[in-house]
């Protein structure tokens, strides 16, 4: 017996890491390690001692004879992968047996360098990586800063709630959240609380994680129209972000198009088509919820210029749309490139994950029925959008003579996520990131970046880990070169600062009870947690006792 790994893998290289028998590729050491979709087990070298699985941070790795019947593509897909890949040599000495060590730069901090005070604003998946190599491997003292009173970032507000494994890192990050060298500040916006300049006067060195948090724009006329709206704010909405309105989404069309074809585009496309029921189990937000229970979506058509062998999306999101009860997954063969470009796909192709997939003409005049479908149509753009100051009534895409127009009520475009200027950065307009080199911003000793607005919006969760190992190894270099600031402020002068510009800041102890408020509300409705979805909400929780008042 082998094991394989699934869909949720998050590639941070935690399975390479424990497995005795370098049967884990690719490794970070590996060229094409970052590049890969996931990470895949080899079959033949496995020697089914379950390290990996228990590593695992996701809940991505089984045995391949317990894979659940949707997940049985994944033994076939790990095996594939090493049919023609590239594997580094042997371990001198030991044909099969190597460990591969963590995945992270060299410290060199000397055994008795002072303690350094480091903030890392923000809580998502990249600064939360920071924080761990710095609690992990250094003596420092961390302070952690959110906008949001409750931590987590995109793994909270980003995760479609039908992938509750993927979240399960958060568990991973949540244990630092108490640690005795962490101080932390939620409710605290920087650049608008307090500055830059104040921030890095407290600090020896300070790391922004403050992710990509808008969305690209189409580039349409009359693209602030009512139902046109980015599916950044669409995640956000049944995430139960509290910046969102719960009455924010009009889910009364029958029809909606989902403008780009990575994963965001199927994560929506899914959650607005299957069973609300399956749904009801989830932490997904009580409003959203109700919205698609009373809503009259049955079709999603998934809009894409790229052909199927060149989709954004990865290979396990698309398998997934096929295991969906009650949903029909159709491709459009409106263009004679799509056919053969998945019949010809290979195993390792991203086109081949729809060879057993139906394929019509959609006949864009009829509309829905009552089935629930998904549509993926490639090879098209939008070009236009009907409609008026009331809403949308169809979507002009390319394809046909003069192309093709789809009634549709929603318009959702997915076409990625853009970084936003930081108060008192520097930043690159053209790439929506702030400038650096290795991690340190150009022009400010002692100020860094790490995640998404260091790299721009690409790699999922696990690329952040060697991304904050690099900007890491940066700062602690720096700090042994003597090139780090010496800060003005103590500890304790922060907490003052902090405290006067925000009343209701929520520490480690009010994170707590926030999680306490919403574990408690969902063991009553039996699910994971019910979200507190206001600030409000958010802010009672964490100051005390929650009473149940629904």
């Amino acid at each position: 017996m082998t094991f394989a790994i699934t869909q949720t893998c998050c590639s941070d290289a935690t399975c390479v890491a424990v497995c005795p028998v370098n049967c884990i590729h690719p490794t970070p050491e590996e060229r094409t390690f970052g590049s890969t979709e996931m990470l895949y087990i080899d079959p033949k070298t496995c020697i089914d001692c379950g390290a990996c699985a228990d590593a695992c941070p996701v809940d991505a790795i089984f045995p391949v004879d317990g894979l659940a019947p949707d997940q049985k593509e994944y033994a076939a897909i790990n095996a594939a992968y090493f049919e023609d890949a590239e594997q580094p040599a042997p371990a001198e000495g030991s044909p099969n047996f190597h460990t591969w060590g963590e995945p992270r730069f060299e410290r060199s901090l000397p055994a008795d360098f002072a303690p350094l005070r480091v903030a890392v604003v923000g809580t998502g998946p990249a600064g939360m990586y920071a924080a761990e190599d710095l609690l992990l491997h250094t003596a420092a003292e961390v302070t952690l800063i959110d906008r949001l009173p409750v931590a987590g970032g995109l793994v909270r507000y980003g995760v479609a709630p039908d992938h509750p494994a993927t979240r399960k890192v958060g568990e991973t990050f949540a244990r630092f959240h108490a640690h005795p060298r962490v101080r932390m500040y939620l409710g605290l916006e920087a650049g608008r609380d307090v500055s830059a300049e104040e921030i890095a006067a407290h600090h020896d060195a300070v790391v922004y994680a403050v992710g990509a948090s808008a969305d690209r724009r189409l580039g349409l006329p009359g693209e602030e129209r009512p139902g046109i709206v980015s599916a950044t704010a669409f995640v956000a909405w049944y995430n139960a972000h509290p910046e969102v309105a719960p009455d924010a989404m009009d889910l009364s069309a029958s029809r909606v198009v989902v403008v780009g074809n990575g994963n965001v585009a199927l994560d929506v496309a899914r959650i607005l088509v299957c069973d609300p029921e399956t749904l009801a189990g989830t932490d997904i937000a009580d409003h959203a919820l109700a919205a698609l229970r009373a809503g009259s979506v049955r079709e999603v058509v998934v809009v894409g210029r790229r052909g199927p062998e060149d989709a954004a999306y990865t290979r396990s999101e698309a398998l997934a749309l096929g295991h969906l009860p009650g949903v029909e997954l159709v491709v459009d063969d409106h263009d004679p490139r799509i056919g053969p470009a998945i019949d010809a796909a290979g195993p390792q192709d991203k086109a081949g994950v729809l060879r057993g997939v139906a394929r019509e003409r959609v006949d864009w005049s009829r509309p829905p029925g009552g089935e629930r479908r998904i549509v993926l149509r490639f090879h098209s753009s939008v070009l236009d959008v009907a409609g008026d100051d009331e809403g949308v009534r169809a979507v002009g895409v390319t394809g046909g003579e003069g192309g093709t127009e789809i009634p549709a009520g929603l318009l959702l475009r997915a076409v990625g996520y853009r970084g936003l200027p930081v108060a008192g950065l520097p930043f690159d307009e053209d790439t929506a990131t702030v400038p650096h080199r290795g991690g340190r911003v150009d022009g400010m000793p002692g100020t860094y970046v790490v995640g998404w607005i260091k790299r721009g919006p690409s790699g999922g969760i696990g690329a952040n880990r060697t991304c904050a190992a690099e900007t890491i190894g940066t700062l602690l270099a720096d700090a042994v070169a003597g090139a780090l600031p010496s800060p003005t402020g103590s500890a304790k002068a922060f907490q003052r600062l902090a405290r006067r510009r925000n009343r209701d800041l929520v520490d480690a102890r009010g994170l707590a009870g926030i999680e306490r408020a919403e574990r408690t509300r969902g063991d009553r409705e039996g699910r994971p947690r019910v979200k507190l979805a206001t600030v409000g909400e958010l802010v009672s929780a964490a100051k005390g006792p929650w009473r149940l008042t629904r």
